[in-house]
């Protein structure tokens, strides 16, 4: 890391300061920012270029630039199941949202989800860990577990004892505990996730044949045997409640990973949030697994939303990053076969340069790098840093009354956060729209874009970031 530092812009580190206070990183970032391929030189030979499409079932976008790439061409397996539900009102699209800080605690994702289900139907907040350090900001759903729990997450373990989950976690009864193993789940009110629908538990493989789960409703105990012969299993363990807990019973040595929540109808959104991370440990994904998970949940989009935790290495050289982010996308594409990625781009970050707030040096520098792996990969891009405002949108934001981000310049708040959602919302819905007057289906009604303001999924004291 010291050898790297010469190569770095001079306002990044200081004499007695190193990273950024109170960011986890994960592993799999440290090794890459330390590891020769950091200090390779990007030729941007993209710039000028434009991009053009080949057909994908009879449609065909017209041809992008670089510099307005938006990928809708590689969304069209997505928007066919959208146009499908549209038309139907039959079926069910899946989601997988994966981020970092900015969705912890379903921030953004919540939103997003709910804009989505009001559109399309749907009901439920989709699957939750066993254990999450969000827990306690989370809006959407009151989750609560025991402290004899033990858990695994791809941030910092490479090699598990079992396969991570598809939400990187893997968590076991901790050995030899005497206190009782649970988890508490209750439904709040929030439209379209004001019931635990159908939980149902997701758990993997394991010699152990004495497992069982005790669901305690109300004053209601249902026993059920866990058989953990599959490489995923699922257990539903009622149907559509308001709180549940879990009690798990001669349970040890069998990995668990979480229950999922949905009515099976409209559109879900998982939420695959993790602090510290920077997309990287996907890497570490088992296609088996994550084949398995999908068989299960059936995924038509995976969403990438990074760039804050390597924001805070400040490098203006990210071709390690858009190589490493790149194999990421392919490795996605061996776990979930014909499922459509988008990548969501870092927001703007604000950092003090001679006594003021300006944008962080590295921000366009990482995004373009971001476009670049999306671009080599196929995938759909939202470039959100441009989205918000681009050059200097961060300190707007912080300074609108009421503000729309906290005070460190990097994280949105409740508000913020929905006008987030919504600009992500409406940039691929532009594209649904296009795929539709392409494939000559006209709507019997135009449905209205979102307006970026206060809804009923916001609290009126809401107004911060919770960590």
């Amino acid at each position: 890391m010291l050898g790297f530092k010469q190569f770095l812009p001079k306002k990044i580190f200081s004499d007695n300061s190193g990273l950024t206070k109170n960011v986890v990183i994960d592993s799999l970032l440290l090794e890459a920012v330390s590891g020769e391929d950091a200090a390779e030189v990007s030729v941007d030979t993209l710039a000028n270029s434009r991009i053009s499409f080949e057909e994908t079932n009879g449609i065909k976008f017209p041809p992008e630039t670089f510099e307005n790439y938006k990928g809708f061409q590689h969304l069209i397996s997505f928007y066919e199941k959208l146009l499908q539900l549209e038309k139907t009102g039959q079926g069910n699209v899946r989601i997988a949202y994966f981020g970092d800080s900015m969705t912890d605690g379903d921030m953004i994702v919540k939103d997003f989800r709910s804009t989505m289900q009001n559109r399309f139907g749907g009901e439920g907040v989709g699957f939750v860990n066993i254990t999450s350090e969000s827990a306690p900001s989370r809006t959407t759903l009151a989750h609560q577990f025991s402290s004899n729990w033990k858990t695994l997450s791809y941030l910092n373990v490479k090699n598990p004892q079992r396969p991570f989950g598809i939400n990187g976690h893997v968590f076991f009864v901790k050995k030899d505990t005497v206190d009782p193993v649970w988890v508490k789940y209750k439904a709040l009110q929030w439209r379209h996730v004001n019931e635990l629908n159908n939980p149902t538990l997701f758990y993997g493989k394991s010699g152990n044949t004495r497992g069982r789960i005790a669901t305690i409703i109300g004053k209601d105990t249902i026993i059920k045997k866990l058989t953990p012969t599959a490489t995923v299993n699922t257990l539903q363990v009622a149907g559509n409640i308001k709180a549940m807990r879990a009690n798990f019973i001669a349970a040890d040595s069998i990995p668990f990973y979480g229950f999922n929540f949905d009515d099976g109808k409209g559109v879900h959104v998982d939420n695959f949030s993790n602090r510290g991370n920077s997309g990287l440990p996907i890497a570490t994904f088992n296609p088996t697994v994550m084949k398995a998970f999908n068989e299960k949940l059936g995924y038509d989009l995976i969403i990438l939303h990074y760039g804050t935790n390597v924001l805070n290495y400040g490098s203006l050289n990210y071709s390690w990053y858009e190589k490493r982010m790149a194999k990421v996308v392919n490795h996605l594409r061996e776990c979930f076969p014909g499922v459509a990625i988008l990548v969501i781009s870092t927001a703007d970050k604000s950092t003090k340069y001679d006594l003021a707030m300006k944008t962080d040096s590295a921000v366009v520098p990482l995004t373009q790098a971001q476009k670049r792996y999306a671009l080599s990969t196929n995938a759909g891009y939202v470039n959100l840093y441009m989205l918000m405002g681009g050059d200097g949108a961060m300190v707007k934001w912080v300074e609108e009354v009421p503000p729309l981000a906290n005070k460190d310049y990097t994280h949105f708040n409740f508000r913020g956060s929905k006008k987030i959602s919504d600009l992500i919302y409406n940039q691929l819905n532009d594209g649904f729209e296009q795929y539709k007057k392409l494939r000559g289906y006209k709507t019997p009604s135009q449905v209205k874009k979102p307006v970026a303001k206060k809804d009923s999924l916001t609290r009126k004291t809401d107004s911060t970031h919770a960590h």
